[in-house]
């Protein structure tokens, strides 16, 4: 039997229902073993979208102000997803590592790459899911461009039984820093880890 790999949208997963709507669709197909989460998006029109909030948070501590009220956003959507969802997840712990990150100086690619590494961490928890960290198994060139070496690493962690979580966006550069795809990058995780997989189908979820 064929597996399916699915790449879900950030409006897929903007919130507590909508990642329970997630949830339903994995387990209603044993196939879909291979899940591929963006960074939540906006809720509704006057949203803000968490990787926008994460840029924002880059540039404000770039530049030496203070980025509290943005991150503070961050911190009440993500701490919110796991109360509703009954998670016992460490979120909290996750986020207040993400803020000394920040104001430790990390990379733009590195801060932006948190919100599916942080939606990830959910939906495997809610799925119970083995979470696999693109870092770990997606490679840049110097180039910029996929190394071939990234369907290779993925394929040894991808394999054995059971549900996936690989988070979208991200990879790894030569030196072993974080580097996004483009905006919209998720969708080329999502193809990059099907196949690794030799998946039968690739779905692309959005609401």
């Amino acid at each position: 039997m064929g597996s399916i790999v699915c790449k879900f949208g950030g409006t897929s997963l903007a919130d507590a229902n909508r990642l329970r709507k997630v949830a339903q669709i994995i387990r209603s197909d044993s196939r879909r073993r291979y899940v591929v989460p963006s960074a939540p998006g906006k809720r509704d029109p006057d949203d803000i979208k968490i990787t926008d909030l994460l840029y924002l948070c880059h540039e404000l501590a770039r530049e030496k102000f203070h980025f509290a009220e943005p991150f503070e956003r961050i911190e009440v959507r993500y701490l919110e997803l796991v109360g509703e969802l009954g998670l016992g997840l460490d979120m909290a712990g996750l986020l207040n590592r993400l803020k000394k990150d920040i104001e430790g100086g990390a990379s733009e690619d590195f801060v932006a790459s948190r919100g599916e590494f942080l939606c990830g961490q959910v939906l495997a928890d809610l799925l119970g899911a083995t979470f696999v960290d693109p870092a770990d198994g997606i490679r840049f060139r110097p180039d910029g461009q996929l190394d071939e070496v990234s369907y290779d690493l993925l394929k040894e962690r991808l394999e054995g039984e059971g549900l996936f979580v690989v988070p979208g966006f991200y990879g790894s550069d030569p030196e072993g820093g974080i580097q996004t795809f483009s905006r919209g990058g998720s969708d080329i995780s999502g193809a990059i880890v099907a196949r690794a997989v030799e998946a039968e189908e690739y779905e692309n979820w959005t609401d």
